[in-house]
């Protein structure tokens, strides 16, 4: 669940929207729990009778709390539910108001959302990949001076600190130099990176004996299983800790992003390097 910054025009926008492309095809099961959303709110295609793509929703900055998480007189599913097993891409995520953006805690939390009406209440699945883009200013630059850096602040200012806590990876995306864009410069497509993913993925099957739990999902408990630190590790993670004033929440999100890269390097077991890179990836708690 990244956040992408700072700069306008510096490919934000395409990144995310690149990441379904590497995500690996909905299960029989997973179709089943997809179809049975967009079949409540009458979105299956005529004609086909099984979601078998994981969806992707893309909601405006304008969209309401009741669109985003659900409601009405009869509760319907928001835009979190019908992202559900895939991606919700958030673009120019401090545009969206405040309030707005504070619904998604609970499901981000859970995996889903629950409505309450005098009558009664009706809980919707709602776990999805969160992607979200960025810049540190309305402007969409990096500030260059004492009033520029106030504007900065009072922008991120409007995503609050539980919110930001409960999003894994903070990437920064920088500008690209002029070389960049006139050149050719080979970089990993999207099917190899697809390869690394389902590999990975198979990794953490095999360490659940044959079930798929992603990393993402593991508890505190599980990850001292299947995600042991060694000294090392351990000392690097107290310091970062202690000097970034990190929360148990964050703590345990570092581990499973070392966890998850030492998948894709198909290390068995975490080594320093895995947990310094993920640190690396809590850029707002650093501060841009």
């Amino acid at each position: 669940m990244p956040i992408f910054g700072p700069f306008t025009g510096s490919g934000k926008t395409m990144v995310a929207k690149a990441m379904p492309s590497i995500l690996p095809p909905l299960s029989r099961d997973e179709a089943l729990q997809v179809t049975r959303i967009y079949s409540a709110v009458g979105q299956v295609p005529k004609g086909q009778s099984l979601l078998t793509r994981r969806p992707v929703r893309s909601p405006h900055h304008t969209a309401s709390p009741a669109a985003l998480i659900g409601g009405g007189t009869i509760p319907r599913p928001g835009e979190v539910s019908l992202a559900h097993l895939g991606v919700l891409f958030l673009d120019e995520l401090p545009e969206f108001p405040r309030q707005v953006l504070d619904t998604l805690r609970q499901p981000l939390e859970d995996g889903n959302v629950t409505i309450a009406r005098a009558h009664s209440s009706i809980r919707f699945p709602a776990r999805f990949m969160l992607l979200a883009a960025m810049n540190p200013t309305p402007k969409g630059d990096m500030p260059v001076d004492e009033v520029s850096h106030r504007q900065m602040q009072r922008y991120l200012d409007r995503l609050s600190g539980p919110l930001i806590d409960r999003i894994d990876i903070h990437v920064e995306v920088p500008k690209v130099p002029y070389k960049q864009l006139t050149g050719e410069r080979a970089g990993t497509d999207s099917a190899t990176m697809r390869k690394q993913v389902f590999a990975a993925r198979k990794r953490q099957s095999d360490r659940n004996g044959g079930t798929l739990k992603p990393n993402s999902t593991l508890t505190g408990r599980e990850l001292d299983e299947h995600a042991p630190l060694d000294d090392a590790s351990k000392e690097m993670l107290r310091q970062a800790m202690d000097s970034l004033n990190l929360s148990a929440r964050a703590y345990d999100k570092i581990r499973r992003v070392a966890r998850t890269i030492a998948d894709l390097e198909t290390a068995d077991a975490i080594a320093p390097q895995h947990v310094a890179e993920a640190i690396q990836y809590r850029l707002l708690d650093r501060g841009l």
